[in-house]
């Protein structure tokens, strides 16, 4: 085996950086990291693809904090969420720190006048959203005239939620002359077409095709009439012990889905747009210390949430775009562990679950629980589902996968 997959040595990291990489206890890079540093230290662009979870935010951070102490100016990390940058920010300081750097986050749903304090110090690293700079760009509090190294991250996520007006106005005002790293799960054709708009002969380093499962996760769906999801979801959640994330599609869902659970006797908090940033790190705060055994969240949580130990995803509600379903599952199954994801699926849904399929690569388990009455799925295109649920139904050995703890 070549050595350097081994070790953070030899990827051209300084020796400081390597003594704080050592006490944080990562020993081993994983394979973005290993694929990305040597040529992010070089200066070189950078479009990087890899699962969620995989340490992207070190691939991209110690080597941009290792040229900011080559020369003046400062790094900025744009992120589609208020917790990612929360989080990217918590990743990259011991780094900082180490080399005396100081960092600003600058997002919305904060008080603007700390975070204009913050850019009044002189942080030589901001991590933003792209609404909130922009809002202090108007204000001449933030210039970007000086910004040596850009990362996008997980830019599709940001197209996704209608930043890429914002994305373009931010372009325009770094220097060209800049380096610039983005970094994703997936890689759709508007990340490709912007990358070619802005990046200068970017190194490609794909760990996992676009769009490919995290390893490690099995994939179940049960077909359930809409009126019958939530006395599925007890019922798995009786045999399932670990922490658990469950996706709604709405704000509204994810609430009426938390307070069901409460009433059930589930320790559950919620976490989406409507909820104060006060609110939403309680409840990411009381999930990782396990005052909330279940949390549920819309898609703004698919990323972001930085929790180990996650057992099990359950997506309660289809995602509207088949990749979000990638960004959901990243959540558990990390760093080698087992995890699990279950869907549920109305019956009029069978060309979605396809549609994640083909996109993920694998085919998805159908499952039915004992004590809650199967659907089927309507489409006639869906043969092989319906024939696969047939074959199911017939097997008395199948039950759902069983997990107790």
């Amino acid at each position: 085996m070549n050595p350097r997959h081994e070790n953070f040595y030899g990827l051209g990291i300084a020796p400081k950086l390597l003594d704080k990489i050592e006490s944080l206890g990562y020993s081993i890079p994983t394979p973005i990291q290993h694929k990305a540093i040597p040529f992010a230290i070089e200066g070189k662009d950078i479009v990087g693809i890899a699962q969620t979870g995989t340490g992207k935010t070190l691939a991209y951070g110690v080597p941009m904090v290792q040229r900011l102490t080559q020369k003046k100016g400062k790094g900025l990390v744009l992120a589609p969420t208020r917790e990612l940058a929360i989080q990217i920010n918590a990743h990259l300081r011991p780094f900082t720190q180490a080399l005396r750097m100081g960092t600003a986050v600058v997002i919305g749903g904060e008080r603007m006048g700390r975070q204009i304090a913050a850019i009044k110090r002189g942080p030589r690293i901001i991590v933003a959203t792209p609404g909130r700079l922009i809002d202090l760009m108007g204000q001449n509090i933030v210039r970007l005239n000086d910004v040596h190294v850009l990362v996008l991250d997980e830019a599709d996520r940001m197209l996704d939620m209608g930043f890429a007006p914002q994305i373009d106005k931010i372009i325009r005002l770094v220097p060209k002359k800049r380096q610039t790293m983005l970094f994703s799960a997936t890689m759709p054709t508007a990340i490709m077409k912007m990358a070619s708009a802005h990046m200068q002969l970017p190194v490609r380093t794909e760990i996992a095709p676009s769009g490919a499962a995290a390893e490690g996760v099995s994939h179940e769906v049960f077909v359930v009439e809409k009126k019958l999801k939530g006395s599925l979801l007890e019922k798995l959640l009786q045999q399932y012990r670990g922490p658990v994330l469950v996706f709604s599609r709405t704000k509204r869902g994810a609430e009426r889905v938390r307070r069901s659970l409460k009433k059930a006797g589930f320790a559950a908090a919620e976490i989406h747009s409507d909820r104060t940033l006060p609110q939403r790190r309680e409840a990411l705060n009381g999930f990782k210390s396990g005052k909330y055994r279940i949390l549920v969240a819309t898609d703004i949580a698919a990323r972001g949430i930085d929790v180990q130990g996650i057992e099990l995803v359950v997506n309660y509600d289809l995602p509207d775009e088949p990749g979000s379903y990638v960004h959901r599952i990243g959540r558990t199954g990390r760093a080698g562990m087992e995890g699990y994801a279950i869907s549920f699926a109305t019956p009029d849904q069978g060309s979605d679950v396809r549609n994640i399929e083909k996109l993920i690569k694998i085919s998805i388990s159908l499952s039915e629980h004992p004590e809650i009455p199967a659907g089927r799925f309507l489409t006639g295109e869906l043969t092989s589902f319906q024939k696969r649920l047939s074959r199911h139904k017939r097997s008395t050995s199948r039950r759902p996968v069983r997990r107790k703890r």
